[in-house]
């Protein structure tokens, strides 16, 4: 057995945990940007989020490097699937990605116009676009990105003390 291969939680927790910093980061910039009526673009500031997605199956890998062999039949395209016999490969543990992959995207629907006259943005009618961010649900998606936080710090402390437990047997 190669030490690399009892190491794989950590990684996939690591992952984990970059994916929710990155999270944070967007939501706070949405918070701070919540009033800003004119961006460079000279457009209102456009909502950002972060869509995460899963690039291979670390389950599986770490099944077949074990030698396990799996089959199962795929009825979803999500599914977990091996009917091709097709080995998902020996490599290194370390040295391939954690399989989560993440980007940041810009929602592109409109935000709400409301009449202020005396704002410097407003249109000759006095209505100003505002930005397409809801503190409330910027705030709803915060707690749920701490909790994932949470949970994969849970994940590599207990990943780190099996490891250290390990050697000392």
């Amino acid at each position: 057995m190669k030490i690399g291969d009892s190491l794989f939680g950590l990684k996939i927790s690591s992952a984990g945990l970059s994916v929710q910093r990155k999270k944070m980061n967007l939501i706070a910039e949405n918070i701070a940007n919540a009033s800003t009526t004119k961006t460079d673009e000279g457009t209102p500031y456009q909502r950002k989020f972060v869509v995460m997605k899963a690039e291979e199956n670390p389950f599986v890998q770490n099944l077949n490097n074990a030698g396990a062999t799996l089959k199962m039949a795929a009825t979803n395209q999500n599914h977990i699937s091996n009917s091709s016999g097709n080995n998902f490969g020996n490599n290194e543990i370390l040295g391939q990605s954690a399989g989560i992959s993440s980007e940041e995207l810009k929602d592109k629907s409109a935000g709400e116009t409301v009449y202020m006259p005396e704002h410097p943005d407003a249109d000759k009618d006095g209505f100003v676009k505002m930005p397409n961010v809801n503190i409330i649900t910027e705030m709803v998606d915060m707690i749920a990105a701490t909790r994932s936080y949470e949970a994969n710090l849970t994940a590599l402390n207990s990943a780190k003390q099996m490891a250290k437990d390990s050697l000392e047997i």
